[in-house]
């Protein structure tokens, strides 16, 4: 049974808008302002920067190739059928550990406010948002559309507080003295920044519920980015502006503690219950995506065949949605936030490559193909823009530590193995 198309151009786009809002401003901004000091708006830049390169990227694959199974469909279709399954196994992989990463935020956020034992509320969080998915795509973005609302309301709210204090002499001067940054903290912060980018790439597996999706779905992938770069770079400039570095790095509910800092227990209050919002929104949003991305991949036959059953009544992969859901749970156990971060971040920036190198594959051997959104700037028949993407996932992975990129890559070539096994017995 297939998916129905149901989603027009803005809930898409305030899909994409919520995943990538809630992923790493309100849990991991004060991780990385331990790292990068007050340059951390800097790293927020350069991840957008390699942000950007990769969803030019998905945009033109998107108006291609309008599957829920995205990226494997478009990495199968410019290198085989193994290269597709390997680079869709490291995103469901990447949406397992992010929805964990997000939903610790969340237990972050909701021990600062009622007590609640982290992992006992990021559990709590993982099945409510299951439940939710499993009643239908139109319900889950209803919801995800006035959730992420909220979330940026409470960053326009640390904007209004943080920007004015700025331009103090006390402040300003460490915020833009370029000479005491260190380039190899910033990358570092960067990289585990790009966590918080994360969600744009997701957007395209909605493409088999979206109406018009050859264009609708492109148009949503910029507009999520451009519009979550503005307000990550004005809420890292307004955070350390209001608490140093070393503050937000030691804090729970950094954010949470830049409100209570200006205006008392009262806006802390207000800012944590709206980061729970936020957070509770991202994890929403990664298990819809990945139940799609897993529901794809079983429907072309390179997972067991009952992952991509639909259920009638909601019209909802539930087989996927309960494998992505159990094993985001299982990822809470990992490590602490940022270890889990950087994974994600490495099995990102590995399928972001393919991704990349899909697109300039496609250009020569698919030239005449029909691309709806093309990338500009090329030289003859070379996209100049993946290439850069390309180098900027090599030049992000170099900030990452040795053995979280070991993690990642154990657990990488496992999928392999597993998809090697499942071939043959499918075949046998």
């Amino acid at each position: 049974m297939a998916l129905k198309k149901q989603l027009g151009f803005l809930p898409v786009m305030l899909s994409g808008i919520g995943i990538i809002l809630g992923a790493g401003i309100y849990a991991l901004i004060g991780k990385a302002a331990g790292v990068a000091g007050y340059g951390v708006w800097l790293s927020f830049v350069l991840a957008a920067i390699v942000a950007g390169f990769t969803g030019l990227s998905y945009a033109e694959l998107s108006s291609m190739i309008p599957k829920a199974g995205a990226e494997f469909h478009y990495a199968k279709k410019a290198f085989g059928k193994s290269i597709g399954f390997f680079t869709a196994w490291l995103l469901v992989l990447a949406g397992f550990i992010s929805a964990a990463t997000v939903a610790l935020g969340f237990g972050g956020y909701l021990q600062a406010f009622a007590g609640i034992p982290l992992i006992a509320g990021a559990i709590a969080l993982l099945v409510a948002c299951t439940v939710i998915i499993y009643f239908g795509i139109r319900q889950s973005t209803g919801i995800a559309s006035v959730f992420t609302i909220i979330e940026a309301a409470g960053l326009l709210i640390i904007i209004a507080i943080g920007l004015p204090l700025l331009f103090s002499p006390a402040v300003i001067g460490k915020v833009f003295d370029f000479g005491s940054f260190s380039m190899q903290f910033i990358v570092q912060a960067a990289a585990l920044i790009f966590f918080a980018y994360i969600g744009f790439e997701e957007i395209a597996r909605l493409a088999e519920e979206t109406k018009d999706a050859e264009r609708n779905i492109p148009k949503a992938l910029l507009v999520s980015i451009i519009v979550s770069t503005i307000l990550y770079v004005l809420v890292a400039l307004a955070a350390v502006s209001v608490l140093s570095p070393e503050a937000l790095a030691s804090s729970n509910a950094p954010l949470g503690d830049v409100a209570g800092k200006v205006f008392g227990s009262s806006a802390f209050l207000l800012l944590t219950i709206i980061a729970l919002f936020s957070t509770a929104n991202t994890v929403l949003l990664i298990l819809l995506a990945t139940s799609r991305l897993l529901y794809g991949i079983a429907e072309d036959k390179e997972l067991p065949h009952i992952i991509s059953r639909v259920d009638r009544k909601t019209q909802t992969p539930t087989v996927a949605l309960i494998v992505a859901a159990v094993f985001s749970i299982a990822f809470l156990f990992f490590g602490n936030i940022s270890t889990i971060a950087n994974a994600t971040d490495f099995l990102l920036f590995a399928a972001f490559i393919v991704i990349n190198l899909s697109v300039i594959k496609l250009r020569y051997s698919l030239p005449e193909a029909e691309r709806p959104f093309k990338i500009p700037f090329n030289i003859g028949k070379l996209p100049v823009i993946p290439v850069l993407g390309v180098l900027a996932c090599l030049f992000l992975i170099s900030g990452i530590e040795a053995r979280i990129i070991g993690v990642g890559a154990a657990l990488a070539f496992l999928g392999l193995a597993f998809e090697k096994h499942h071939w043959r017995k499918h075949n046998a």
